[in-house]
């Protein structure tokens, strides 16, 4: 494939834009991809802060200026919350509750939710989503029989009873 511009030289660079819900793609040589660049008609550098700072809502360069000067540390890895925002990346697994109050919003934006569910396997994920239910529903039969709501917690009973049958417990 030859650039879209020069129509000389291979295109190495293929830019996709979404303008007003249409997709524009252009292929170009690095040549005609820095005219464009220098032209300011795309900037094809992608950075790690600006992308956290976009999620934080943040602006990094005015950021850096208000940061205390003494910021909060890991205790156990010595990571600062600002070199994470720079490198996109947490030093330990310890840093997940030293940075809680600032991570949570964060993963909430990026996840859907504040807390790891984890992955099904394709092949046991059947065995493995019904013992998690039945778990589910032990604790809110417990929860059931303790408000002494009896017949509730009776069908609840019942499921779980067809749910093993299912599984041969």
């Amino acid at each position: 494939m030859y650039c879209d511009e020069c129509k000389q030289r291979p295109a190495t660079v293929h830019l996709t834009k979404i303008i007003n819900g249409q997709k524009h793609e252009s292929h170009l040589c690095p040549q005609c991809a820095q005219k464009d660049q220098e032209m300011g008609s795309f900037n094809p550098s992608f950075a790690i802060p600006n992308f956290l700072a976009a999620l934080f809502n943040l602006n990094p360069q005015i950021e850096e200026k208000i940061v205390p000067a003494q910021s909060v540390i890991c205790s156990k890895c010595g990571l600062s919350f600002e070199q994470i925002t720079q490198t996109g990346r947490l030093g330990c697994n310890e840093c997940y509750s030293e940075f809680a109050d600032k991570l949570e919003p964060l993963l909430r934006r990026i996840h859907g939710g504040g807390q790891h569910v984890g992955k099904v396997p394709l092949r046991r994920g059947g065995s493995i989503r019904q013992r998690k239910e039945i778990e589910q529903l032990r604790a809110r039969m417990q929860q059931l029989i303790t408000r002494e709501e009896f017949e509730q917690a009776a069908q609840i009973r019942d499921q779980i009873r067809s749910l093993e049958q299912g599984l041969g417990v």
